[in-house]
């Protein structure tokens, strides 16, 4: 009797190991949730079995792509890829930034919508710091094809999933057992104040950790798994550090559930990582190798509660058949949603119309982020919805308009005298084409402007744009206290008054590349002493240039920033024709006391090229070349010669410094450039330029000019060394320049901004 009830307990323990069915929870905690996917590694390695996942947060993100079919490997893969360290961070890739959209670069550091309601009006605040633009599209491409081949049914994925997100308005956790999967992690991991929110069913969703950040009680209440393996990472309750924003945010607003699981059902335990932020992704395979570790010291205890076994080739198997069912993730039609008014609909339409009857992933990624460069869309949530009838993808485009009124304000700030504000003033619109009128003012010591025009947008097949712009430069060299402003040949009183009004219109030859063309009036006004003696009463010289010009220009631009950039380049060539009359009239102190007239009509022919070259992660060299020709007659003296020159300015400081030594109208100029990266917003930078005249401009007896006798009399040297900084609302930078010049030749200063002016009419 013994023996047989020996047998019974035997087969009834056998028969239980071999149906037990083990659930997997894996909790919020930001970049530290990149430990689950070294725990997945060893539970496979080590033939454990996971038959349900379930998370919140980057636990959901982790859950979801096994859930889809993914590997450890692969998502370790996914995670130290370039692509993913752009979504996360906002930050678009260079190749990716649409040329043609982009508007005059300025130095605006933010932009804030203006809004009304109520009959009051008000600025709206950014409400995320991370665009989420790119990672809508990633979640889109990563989980279309899985929704596609599970119905949208979470139970029917390659392991049934499950993950939480936060209804805010009703204070509620959202279970997502259904939809889109791409939707559904995006929900559970918007971290209040770092991504937006999604909107869904009238539900502003966030973070699943604001109510549940480890959800083992849904794991039990959907699936009621014999075995729940549950994986904490996040350190609720522990006091955030004063100086860590981040954490602060984390510990306030996320929560762990109260719920406790029996022993007998439950293997819960924690990796702890107190030295990992919220956003610390780029750390991911020591993160990834922790949770190695913290796997392998659990795995003794796993075993001894799960008697079922599964290998990894026969999951591995499973995991390809499933794989191998997903569509081919190819678009053939258009939706938009949020759009009442049918002139914006066909807008957006227009914009991103596929070349042919389908497309696939990359060409829409291409017109994707050709559409978010709009400034007259404030946001895109594309979502791919299998048609089974076609046998291809529907892409709806969620789309929600800009508010038509933003301000933007940003400027330089120095240690030098070169420290100007920025204000600009926008309305932005779009029907069946986009239209945008601007009005700035630059405000300084060193500088100041007014601008105020616009820009219309046309998205035909070969899309092309219309602009015009009238604006009013001041350049003050005497105000800004600098002796490195002037030599000794040179005044110590210079300022320049320019007028410029300009036509454009330029259409795309590549999503980096531009092609413009132009006309502008333009009419200058320069004022300055030719000597040094002089006294308070006494009358400047001026001299007048009121010309119109008209040019063609080649360009091509993928900078990674707009100003200290490390990776990508420029290449450039254009071509301008000015035509008009120079009126000399001398002041009280003037050499030659008599008005001189002339006529101006040159062509002016500049190209450059600037490229940067990846070494390895951390070093990168740049190289620069320039050349210019200009067959312009000289202008009456020495002082209007070179204040009308072209100038090389490879340097942001050298674009606020006027020095005569890096003027001509025909030039060749090189450079090179050393850059150490400590990360992707640090990084350190030398670079030195040679500047050669082909005929150097030469000042004479009582300030008359002339050119050198030979070609290539003269080869200037220019430095720069510095620490840079980028911040998300501009640069940060300490820095060292060298000028080849009588006295000084060194200048250190430490500046935050940008130094970025108003156009010039050429």
């Amino acid at each position: 009797m013994n023996r047989i009830i020996v047998v019974i307990l035997f087969l009834f323990c056998t028969l239980f190991a071999h149906s037990q069915k083990v659930g997997l929870v894996l909790s919020g905690g930001g970049a530290k949730g990149l430990s689950h996917i070294g725990l997945i590694k060893v539970l496979e390695e080590n033939e454990i079995p996971i038959d349900y996942v379930a998370g919140t947060s980057i636990g959901a993100i982790v859950a979801g792509l096994y859930a889809s079919g993914m590997t450890p490997d692969e998502m370790l893969e996914l995670f130290n890829s370039d692509d993913f360290r752009l979504w996360s961070t906002g930050r678009m890739d260079k190749d990716d930034l649409y040329y043609f959209k982009r508007n005059d670069e300025l130095p605006d550091w933010m932009a804030l919508d203006i809004t009304r309601r109520d009959d009051k009006v008000g600025l709206v605040l950014p409400m995320n710091i991370i665009p989420e633009r790119q990672m809508d599209f990633a979640f889109m491409q990563l989980t279309a094809q899985t929704t596609a081949v599970s119905g949208s049914d979470f139970n029917r994925l390659f392991v049934p999933f499950r993950c939480v997100s936060t209804d805010i308005y009703n204070n509620r956790a959202i279970i997502h057992r259904n939809g889109d999967l791409g939707e559904a992690i995006r929900a559970s991991m918007t971290f209040p104040l770092v991504y937006k929110p999604i909107e869904k069913d009238g539900m502003l969703l966030f973070d699943g950790g604001i109510i549940n950040n480890f959800p083992v009680d849904v794991m039990i209440e959907d699936f009621n798994p014999d075995v729940v393996i549950g994986h904490m990472v996040s350190e609720i309750g522990k006091k955030p550090d004063p100086d860590d924003f981040f954490g602060q945010i984390e510990a306030l607003v996320t929560q762990l559930n109260t719920y406790e699981a029996p022993d007998s059902v439950a293997i819960l335990f924690e990796t702890k990582l107190s030295d990992i932020g919220l956003l610390d992704f780029h750390k991911v395979n020591y993160i990834y190798h922790r949770g190695i570790i913290s796997g392998q010291q659990y795995i003794d205890s796993i075993k001894s509660r799960i008697g079922r076994r599964i290998p990894l080739e026969k999951v591995n198997a499973a995991r390809k058949e499933f794989v191998d069912k997903k569509p081919e993730l190819v678009f053939n039609n258009v939706q938009v949603e949020g759009i009442q008014n049918n002139s914006q609909r066909k807008y957006i339409i227009e914009s991103i119309r596929f070349q042919e009857k389908t497309t696939e992933i990359e060409a829409l990624r291409s017109s994707y982020y050709k559409l978010i460069a709009d400034e007259q869309i404030k946001s895109i949530r594309p979502m791919a919805y299998y048609n089974r009838q076609t046998g291809y993808f529907d892409l709806h485009l969620k789309v929600e308009p800009r508010k038509p009124f933003d301000i933007e304000f940003g400027g330089h700030i120095s240690t030098s005298s070169n420290t100007f504000g920025f204000l600009q003033a926008n309305y932005k619109t779009f029907t069946n084409r986009a239209y945008k009128l601007s009005s700035n003012l630059f405000f300084g010591r060193f500088y100041s402007s007014f601008m105020v025009g616009g820009r219309a947008d046309f998205p035909y097949k070969t899309p092309f744009y219309v602009s015009s712009y009238y604006t009013f430069n001041v350049w003050d060299y005497f105000t800004t206290g600098s002796d490195l402003v002037f030599t000794d040949i040179r005044p110590s009183y210079m300022r320049q008054y320019e007028n410029n009004l300009r036509l454009e219109m330029g259409v795309p030859y590549s999503k980096t590349g531009l092609i413009d063309f132009g006309f502008s009036l333009l009419n200058s006004n320069d004022e300055y002493y030719q000597t040094r003696i002089f006294n308070e009463g006494d009358e400047f010289d001026e001299t007048k240039f009121n010309a119109y010009t008209a040019h063609v220009r080649i360009d091509r631009q993928n900078y990674d920033f707009k100003q200290y950039p490390t990776e990508g380049g420029r290449k450039m060539f254009s071509v301008h024709y000015i035509s008009g009359n120079e009126q000399f009239i001398p002041g009280t102190t003037a050499p030659i006391a008599r008005k001189i007239e002339k006529e101006h009509s040159f062509f002016l022919i500049r190209a450059l090229y600037d490229q940067y070259f990846s070494i390895n992660r951390y070093v990168k060299l740049g190289l620069l070349g320039e050349a210019v020709f200009n067959n312009n007659m000289l202008f009456s003296n020495y002082t209007s010669a070179v204040l009308n020159a072209p100038a090389f300015n490879p340097i942001p400081n050298s674009k606020s410094v006027f020095n005569d030594n890096y003027r001509a109208n025909q030039y060749f100029a090189t450079g090179g450039k050393f850059i150490y990266r400590f990360n992707q917003s640090l990084h350190a930078r030398a670079e030195m330029y040679a500047f050669a005249p082909i005929q150097t401009i030469v000042a004479g007896e009582n300030n008359m000019v002339h050119y050198s006798e030979n070609i290539f009399e003269s080869f200037h040297l220019m430095g720069h060394a510095s620490f840079v900084y980028q911040t998300r609302i501009g640069p940060f930078s300490a820095e060292l320049n060298y000028y080849e010049k009588s006295g000084q030749k060194w200048f250190f200063t430490v500046n935050m901004g940008y130094i970025l002016f108003n156009k010039r009419g050429y």
